[in-house]
């Protein structure tokens, strides 16, 4: 199966013995691609993988924060597309990923495809939690306006929010809210800025029949003492919204979300995969056990980005069996992890806070 058909056939549907077996066809030949044609991916493997490769958890990966540091990137100057950037903590570098017409394309098709499993295959007139100015760059995008460029296809009608002051349009949400009034609505929002603008605000309306994706903004959430549950519970006694999705996923490897589903895990698509690594000799660890998580995807092909060490904890559940139906590995976000300066690839590593 070749990848765009790995990307077009319903998702979730590829078993553990089928999914890996083209994973580690297509992650493989991405590896020895990125060796051919990354001076820097090629430097990081001779430092730190010597051991052959035979099954998917023998594919060499590296640390997310790298990017922060490195321009890493398996094409040509003249072949840019687009450059994505990370959000970062406060003070941080962000990452710059380089992409090309064809891996952009493939990211939005994947999104696409997942998402439909919440949304449908229709548009619905949209809440966009943010303001227009995030996006007003098109070359070169933060993480928040990617996310938003991203997720606005698919909707219709498009609210923002907030206007470019970042402070609430209220009148030109009632004039939506009533507009679209006996239609679903679709809301996007990153995490922290759904409860700031939401909950926390003094907006009012009934939204029991829209449906609300949120990403990224959990450190700020667990300041408040606000988990996953709590999240849900509050924004349905104040806005009546039932319908919450979560979903995992960074810049450095943009279209391969891990998407929520109504029993609060997150789902690994046909595309895409994670192994959970034992934080201290980050040999893979089972079912049930915490570690630092790896995530792969067949979709990087102009940057090495398929196969990345991420700076979170989480817990594999389980594999094909989760009561929603979906095939592949679900798991749960534990926290993020305490740095630590480990030397030998120029970057940080890092080591897990005691829970």
């Amino acid at each position: 199966m070749d990848i765009d058909s790995l990307i077009e056939i319903k998702q979730y549907s590829l078993n553990k013995q089928e999914k890996d077996k083209v994973l580690f066809t297509h992650l493989k030949k991405l590896h020895e691609y990125h060796l051919e044609n990354s001076v820097e991916y090629r430097s990081i493997c001779s430092q730190l993988f010597n051991k052959p490769i035979f099954f998917i958890e023998d594919i060499p990966y590296i640390p997310v924060s790298i990017f922060k540091n490195h321009e890493l990137k398996s094409i040509n100057d003249n072949e840019v597309f687009k450059v994505l950037a990370s959000s970062g903590t406060s003070g941080s570098t962000p990452s710059r990923i380089f992409l090309d017409k064809c891996t952009a394309n493939m990211q939005t098709k994947a999104l696409s495809n997942i998402m439909q499993y919440v949304i449908g295959k229709e548009r619905l007139p949209m809440i966009l939690i943010d303001s227009i100015s995030v996006i007003k760059n098109r070359v070169s995008y933060s993480a928040r306006g990617a996310g938003i460029l991203g997720m606005s296809i698919f909707g219709k009608s498009h609210f923002y929010l907030l206007n470019e002051q970042m402070n609430i349009d209220y009148e030109g949400y009632e004039k939506f809210i009533a507009k679209h009034k006996n239609s679903p609505i679709l809301l996007f929002g990153f995490t922290f800025m759904v409860w700031q603008y939401l909950y926390e605000s003094s907006i009012k309306a009934d939204l029991s029949e829209a449906i609300l994706i949120h990403s990224g903004g959990w450190k700020k959430m667990l300041e408040k003492a606000v988990d996953n549950s709590t999240f849900k519970r509050k924004l349905k006694e104040k806005i009546g919204i039932q319908k919450v999705f979560n979903f995992y996923g960074m810049a450095e490897q943009v279209g391969s979300v891990f998407l929520e589903c109504e029993h609060g895990y997150l789902h690994s698509p046909n595309f895409a995969d994670i192994i959970i690594r034992n934080p201290f000799d980050f040999a893979p660890m089972e079912k049930g056990q915490e570690g630092i998580i790896q995530v792969l995807s067949v979709l990087p092909k102009s940057y090495p980005g398929h196969s990345l060490l991420t700076e979170d904890m989480g817990i594999l559940m389980g594999e094909d069996d989760c009561k929603c139906s979906r095939k592949g590995k679900y798991f749960i976000i534990t926290g993020r992890m305490k740095k630590a300066d480990l030397r030998g690839c120029s970057d940080t590593f890092t080591i897990p806070e005691s829970h």
